[in-house]
This record gives C-alpha cells, sequence and structure tokens, in this order.
C-alpha cells in the first residue's frame, strides 16, 4: 500500500515538472515572438522613416526638427552624410540614458537608431521622389509619422529628441511631452531657416512636425477623437437605457441638485467617439426634447475601447 502511494507521488511529482517544463517552454517560445515581432516592426518602421527623410525630406533642404533635422543641417557643412550624422549625436544621448532609464528602453532604442542611420545613408544613393515642396512636406511628414508610430508600438523610440525628453520628465515631471517636444523642434526649425537662408523652407518644415506629429497619434491610438457628454433629463432611465442598448455606450449615473429648484436630478455622463455623438443627441432629442445636453471635447481617454493605461507614455 505504501509503495502504491509512494509510486502515484512520484509520478504526480514526474508530471508537474513536466508541466512546468512545458510551461516554461511555451512561455519561452512567446518571449521569443514578442521580441521578433517587436525587431520586425522596429525594423519597418526605420525603413519607412529613413526613406522619408532620404527621398523627400533631406533633398528638399527641409530640417523638421529632431536630431534628423539637426544631422541635415550638419551634413551640409562636411563631408559627413545625415544617417551618420544620426549615429554621432545619439551615441552620447544613448550611454546618458541607458545609465538614467535603463537597460529594456534603450536596447530597441539602440537597435532603431543604428537602423535609421544604415537605411537613411543607403536610400540616400536613391534620386528623391519629388523636388515639388508641397509633395515633399506631405508625403514626408506621412511616412515619418508612420515609421514613428511604428517603432513606439514595437515599445522603441529613434532615440534623440526621444530621450532627451524623457530625461528632462524625470527632473521635471510636472512639464508636459508635448510642450517639450514643441520646443526642441521649433528651435531646430528657426536654425534651419538661417542655415538654409529661407524662411520659407523653415515654416514648411514646420508643417512637416505638425503632419507627422498626427499621422504618428493615428498610428498609436487610432482615431479617438472622442465626446463627453452630460445629460440632465427626467427621463434619464429611457434614455441611458437606449445609448446603453442600440450604441452600446458605458453610462454613467451623477447626483445632482438644481440650484434653483433646489431639486434633486440624476445626471448622465458617457463618452464617446466623435463620430457617434450626432446618434447620441439623436437619442436623447427622441425622448425628452426638453434636456438640457452639454457636449464637450475629450482630450483623452483611457478605459476598455479607448487607450490603454499601460500604453507607453512619453
Amino acid at each position: 500500500m505504501e509503495n502504491q502511494v509512494k509510486k502515484n507521488l512520484d509520478k504526480h511529482h514526474l508530471d508537474q515538472e513536466k508541466d512546468d517544463r512545458e510551461k516554461k517552454h511555451m512561455n519561452r517560445i512567446r518571449r521569443i515572438r514578442t521580441i521578433l515581432r517587436a525587431l520586425f516592426l522596429i525594423t519597418i518602421g526605420t525603413l519607412i522613416y529613413s526613406a522619408g527623410i532620404s527621398l523627400l525630406i533631406d533633398p528638399n533642404d527641409l530640417a523638421p526638427g529632431g536630431v534628423s533635422g539637426i544631422s541635415i543641417m550638419l551634413s551640409r557643412f562636411t563631408p559627413i552624410p545625415t544617417g551618420t550624422w544620426i549615429l554621432i549625436i545619439n551615441i552620447p544621448l544613448l550611454v546618458f540614458g541607458w545609465w538614467k532609464l535603463g537597460r529594456k528602453f534603450i536596447i530597441k532604442t539602440c537597435y532603431a537608431t543604428v537602423m535609421t542611420s544604415l537605411f537613411t545613408n543607403l536610400l540616400s544613393t536613391i534620386p528623391p521622389v519629388t523636388n515639388d515642396l508641397i509633395c515633399a512636406v506631405v508625403l514626408g511628414g506621412i511616412a515619418v509619422g508612420t515609421g514613428i508610430g511604428l517603432v513606439f508600438r514595437a515599445g522603441g523610440t529613434t532615440g534623440g529628441m526621444d530621450i532627451i525628453v524623457k530625461l528632462l520628465r524625470l527632473k521635471y515631471p510636472y512639464l508636459k511631452s508635448g510642450s517639450i517636444f514643441l520646443v526642441l523642434d521649433m528651435l531646430v526649425v528657426i536654425a534651419s531657416g538661417f542655415v538654409f537662408q529661407n524662411l520659407t523652407l523653415a515654416v514648411y518644415a514646420g508643417i512637416v512636425i505638425a503632419l507627422d506629429a498626427k499621422v504618428m497619434d493615428v498610428i498609436l491610438y487610432g482615431q479617438d477623437e472622442a465626446r463627453l457628454i452630460y445629460i440632465i433629463s427626467d427621463k434619464h432611465v429611457q434614455i441611458a437605457s437606449r445609448l446603453m442598448e442600440e450604441l452600446n455606450i458605458g453610462v454613467t449615473y451623477l447626483e445632482g441638485e438644481g440650484a434653483y429648484t433646489e431639486k434633486n436630478k440624476m445626471i448622465i455622463l458617457c463618452a464617446t467617439r466623435k463620430q457617434r455623438s450626432p446618434e447620441v443627441i439623436n437619442i436623447v432629442k427622441e425622448e425628452d426634447a426638453r434636456a438640457f445636453l452639454i457636449v464637450s471635447s475629450a482630450n483623452e481617454i483611457f478605459g476598455e475601447g479607448y487607450k490603454s493605461y499601460w500604453s507607453e507614455q512619453l
């Protein structure tokens, strides 16, 4: 009897060890797949980004902020090509970033920086896509924004200003990333006006910055422009029911009190994507034409159906 129990226990331990080995093996495979997917996205992203720089922006003397803009200007005064300058400027930033931001962040950024430098130099041997400034601005902005967006989605950055912004945010957390980027990029754009002695080129470079920022947001978050809607109505139950059933929109009740009437009111709070807000308004009109409605823009919404709390934030 004791021998049987011992055999059963041994068999159980062996099965448990086998399950543990299989789980470790599967976790290892998942990690490898995750790393390969990230490297693939970064490679494609840096290729698209570099194409925008080498085939559209650089040949038309546009310096749209960041390390790439500085590199384009420096390449005009030295025999060193733009791609090489991108790597040279990033080396001290990467070393400092490794110390302050950690290995995990910097490894992907190192890879992205090297690939950007390599692709930029390789693609610079190809004739430019266009010499028309407007086409270069539009196509270049789309390419750069798409490339950066893909790299960010993989958990990396293209180095340069991204590292500087992260470092500044560590020391001054009350500063907004967007504001820091804007100031740094504008300084580069203003400098490009003096380097190329052409105010028009500086203005076009500023447009590239605005365009690639918009494209990057779409790549990272999608078209998540949203409306925050407050509805005050005596028919709040009917309205809330239709919003949830017909539009599949989450609804929250807030308790309120009219200052003049001193009566308690139930206030409906809901958030919806911009394109669906007219449907919300129509439901409110159909249920209660006297309802009090407030519609405002929401800059960012986190949660199910919107941005993730855990997405990488610069």
